[in-house]
């Protein structure tokens, strides 16, 4: 339990066990799953953790309110992570009532078999007084599910935001930022946005835009740290991340069988690095040791303006690792990109037109046809310089 201000108890826990976020996504720093109580004439609980952490979740809301019973449950968001203990939550403070909207409660029937009875529905700006200060709420449908919604307690400038803002990463210590923790957290925000959220940009912008006209003093996100010295730098790459704005620099995603094409591509990387052009490279099939893999292109998708994506023929198609990198970034709406694409192959080429297709449905400048080469790489045969000429 940490003290955010005289009404605000942080009461999260970190999970530095998980290997997998959502089964998934690699977790190498951990994650937090954020929870605050809101002390006043009454108590309000924000979101719970995920399953597993009973014990040092209700120790965390013990040692902060004593055996003063829960008033309200706000339910932000209902993805398991956070939702998983409202069942407990209810068993252990019986007088206990949900708030939560109208989009909320299938899912509170569907996960808990939660009685009408104990769930509060409230509706866009509606506010609900805990004594001395008051929670208002307001929608963000599809920030990232269709119930989504953020909780502002005005006396305090302070936004419970769901995932909004939220970054993959424990966080130690006192939750709240300091003048270094945006930089220090702002590659695995930007690969939580990526993951979790891109698909969303429009819905984030929205929301952005509804957000702006509150007075935000604080950000409490259910992942990673509170937001009080960094905000503007925090709203300000969400928001450019939702407008899928980028910078130049070239992010190589690649996925290699049996080695050429992973070393076309390292070839590729060094004459980008000659050059002077940024660059990141992800190896998709995750055959590098603490390589990111999917989620690691992903968010270098969301920084650089050209997407190069390498892969072998593979039964006359795309090598899988790599049709899955160029599906999720269909599923994420990822436009104004430029494209190049390469890849060796046996007897017939055929990943690096399949590639362009992808690339054109996505509406991508194809920086040329690609490059396909025939079994084995050579520096003296595959011109990787010529490449990355083209690219800079």
């Amino acid at each position: 339990m940490k003290k955010i201000s005289e009404r605000i108890f942080y009461v999260g826990v970190n999970d530095d066990d998980k290997v997998m976020f959502e089964g998934l996504w690699p977790l190498p720093l951990g994650v937090s799953y954020n929870s605050y109580l809101v002390v006043d004439q009454k108590v309000a609980l924000i979101d719970t953790v995920e399953s597993g952490f009973e014990e040092e979740f209700i120790g965390n809301v013990n040692e902060a309110i004593g055996d003063r019973a829960i008033d309200y449950l706000v339910v932000n968001h209902m993805e398991p992570d956070h939702s998983s203990l409202i069942s407990y939550m209810l068993e252990m403070y019986p007088s206990l009532v949900i708030l939560a909207n109208a989009k909320t409660l299938p899912m509170l029937k569907g996960y808990h078999n939660v009685p009408e009875e104990r769930v509060q529905i409230v509706a866009e700006a509606e506010s609900v007084s805990l004594g001395g200060c008051s929670l208002r709420f307001y929608m963000a449908p599809m920030v990232h599910w269709p119930e989504t919604m953020v909780t502002f307690l005005e006396e305090e400038g302070t936004v419970f935001s769901g995932d909004a803002f939220g970054t993959f990463g424990a966080v130690d210590g006192n939750p709240v930022d300091d003048e270094d923790t945006f930089e220090i957290f702002r590659e695995e925000m930007m690969r939580y946005y990526a993951c979790i959220v891109g698909k969303y940009g429009n819905p984030v912008q929205t929301a952005l835009k509804k957000l702006s006209a509150l007075d935000i003093k604080r950000i409490c996100s259910t992942h990673g740290p509170v937001w009080e010295r960094n905000i503007q730098s925090v709203v300000a790459l969400y928001d450019k991340m939702s407008r899928y704005e980028v910078e130049r620099g070239v992010c190589i995603a690649y996925a290699s069988m049996y080695g050429n094409t992973a070393a076309a591509a390292d070839a590729l990387a060094m004459e980008l690095e000659s050059l002077g052009v940024p660059y990141a490279i992800h190896d998709l099939a995750g055959n590098n040791a603490g390589e990111l893999g999917l989620s690691g292109a992903l968010r270098d998708v969301f920084k650089y303006d050209t997407i190069v994506v390498g892969s072998p023929t593979y039964n006359n198609g795309i090598f899988p690792p790599a049709e899955t990198f160029m599906k999720a970034l269909q599923a994420r709406l990822i436009k104004g990109r430029r494209f190049y694409a390469f890849g060796s192959y046996t007897w017939a080429g055929a990943s690096v037109r399949q590639l362009n297709e992808y690339a054109k449905s996505m509406d991508f400048e194809l920086l040329g046809d690609g490059l396909s080469f025939p079994q084995a790489y050579r520096k003296d045969k595959v011109d990787m310089k010529a490449v990355a000429d083209i690219l800079k």
